[in-house]
């Protein structure tokens, strides 16, 4: 599917000045939210505001932001409950793919295909590892077993994160059956490849340093079947997007003047949204922010009026980001038996590289080129790198440069276009440069997957971000979205203030 093809529906502005519920923010869960929101029937307002948009755009080029992928539909219910329900579903299958062979990981002294078939995982790393197959695919079989180990409790649907001391007594009960759940797994180190598989789960979840089983079940389930997306994140977001603006939704996005001002209170309640060159206050009965922390919290008119709330968002840490580079190069360019996804061992202090080779975009209203791909490489780095610099940004740019020069040599001679968002994406908003944060949190963490609270310490105000389940990576995001969506029904339900205006 192009990105013209889903490209959402945008309006010029509100079409109202009254909404069920206006969200703020372009991060998957939002978009999730707000169709399901319009799906039943409410007033939805989606403002971007952070700039995501469909990706950035470079030389006439529409690049990701970072390698993105996720597990198979079969493993996630909570996703194909959305799917069904916004009708979403043959789109999605459509669209999906599991590359061939899955992924490989590449080691300094051999790579080798990763297959979802044992016979052929067996296979192709005992001729690679040698002896040291038997550790790595002890150590595949292992990670396997955590999404097995789990299901039954998220069967359950407990509520993620618990609220308050009640939800939380209920939900120590319901783990009390699942005792297996809050151990915690050591990390590989027997084998190289065992432990470069290991450095797979930051790219599927948002956890700084998962180690229990919770925390880990992204990785689990990704090694079902890693499935990427045309376009990234970005480019699964506008199918959502574009299904919310075919149900009657006003989608402010991909506009530079699409931004909140602020928020607007009534004594504690949130009662509408005040955006940039507009007078208006567009009021609204509930308030989704699907934005990062920092950004929400920027929004607050008065902090210390509302230290609650600004307390609590400032509770998340972005301790690492994912740094990435773009190649736009002919396909003819890619060294002969590389697949679309790998896991590259640095040689150099580097960390897990995970490249992904995708067909190239051109920006809307230009064809794209049939013969070319993207090949996007991206790396964990300490979050204070964004502060050193644009010297310290070149330089690990340049760092990942070289490693693709190793995996791929001769093809940087032929590229088209080499891009990193950090150095070459303009007129950034917001959190719009952390496609991918790893975060941690000051308060306890239930299982090690859980973050802020989706229901925020301000009346009519609810989250739904990578911030709210971070351990359970994709399926947190989607997860954080339906509950975001179920608060708002039940709210607007209980009491709707702008019934009285």
């Amino acid at each position: 599917m192009s990105s013209q093809q889903t490209r959402p529906r945008s309006a010029s502005g509100p079409t109202r000045h009254v909404y069920d519920v206006a969200i703020i923010g372009g991060q998957l869960s939002g978009a999730i939210a707000g169709a399901l929101l319009a799906r039943r029937g409410h007033h939805v307002l989606y403002v971007e505001h952070d700039g995501t948009g469909a990706g950035y755009t470079n030389n006439g080029y529409l690049l990701p932001y970072a390698p993105f992928v996720m597990p198979p539909l079969k493993a996630l219910a909570a996703f194909d409950e959305v799917l069904t329900e916004l009708g979403l579903t043959p789109v999605v299958q459509r669209t999906l793919k599991l590359p061939t062979p899955m992924f490989q990981l590449a080691l300094p002294e051999a790579r080798f295909d990763v297959s979802p078939d044992q016979i052929l995982r067996t296979k192709d790393a005992q001729r690679a590892l040698g002896d040291g197959s038997e550790a790595f695919l002890r150590r595949w079989a292992e990670l396997l077993t955590l999404a097995e180990r789990s299901e039954p409790f998220f069967k359950e649907k407990p509520e993620l994160p618990p609220e308050g001391l009640f939800g939380g007594f209920k939900q120590n009960r319901l783990m009390g059956r699942f005792p297996g759940l809050s151990q915690t797994l050591e990390k590989d180190s027997s084998h190289p490849a065992g432990a470069l598989l290991d450095g797979l789960a930051s790219f599927v979840t948002h956890a700084d340093s998962p180690t229990q089983v919770g925390s880990m079940r992204p990785l689990s389930l990704a090694l079902q079947g890693l499935h990427g997306w045309p376009g990234g994140r970005e480019g699964l977001r506008e199918v959502f997007l574009q299904r919310l603006g075919e149900l009657g939704g006003d989608v402010l996005a991909h506009d530079a003047s699409t931004v909140v001002e602020s928020l607007s209170f009534d004594g504690a309640r949130i009662a509408g949204v005040k955006l940039v060159k507009s007078d208006t206050i567009y009021r609204t009965s509930c308030v989704i922010g699907a934005t990062d922390a920092g950004a929400l919290r920027r929004l607050l008119p008065e902090k210390r009026k509302h230290h609650a709330l600004s307390d609590v968002l400032d509770s998340a840490t972005v301790k690492q980001l994912l740094f990435s580079v773009n190649w736009v190069v002919p396909e003819s360019a890619l060294p002969r038996g590389m697949g679309e996804l790998l896991l590259l061992q640095a040689r150099d202090e580097l960390g897990p590289i995970l490249v992904q080779v995708q067909p190239a975009r051109r920006v809307p209203g230009e064809a794209a080129p049939e013969h070319e791909r993207v090949v996007t490489a991206g790396t964990f780095v300490p979050a204070s790198t964004r502060e050193q610099g644009e010297d310290q940004l070149k330089a690990i740019a340049e760092r990942l440069t070289a490693e693709l020069d190793r995996l791929m040599p001769f093809a940087r001679q032929k590229a088209v276009l080499t891009s990193a968002p950090y150095l070459d994406a303009s007129g950034v908003r917001g959190s719009r440069l952390m496609p991918h944060p790893l975060l941690s949190f000051d308060q306890p963490s239930f299982l090690g997957i859980t973050g802020l609270p989706s229901r925020a310490p301000a009346k009519h105000l609810f989250l739904a971000s990578r911030e709210v389940l971070p351990g359970l990576g994709f399926e947190g995001e989607v997860l954080a979205g339906l509950r975001a969506a179920r608060l708002v029904q039940e709210t607007i339900k209980k009491a709707d203030p702008l019934k009285k205006v």
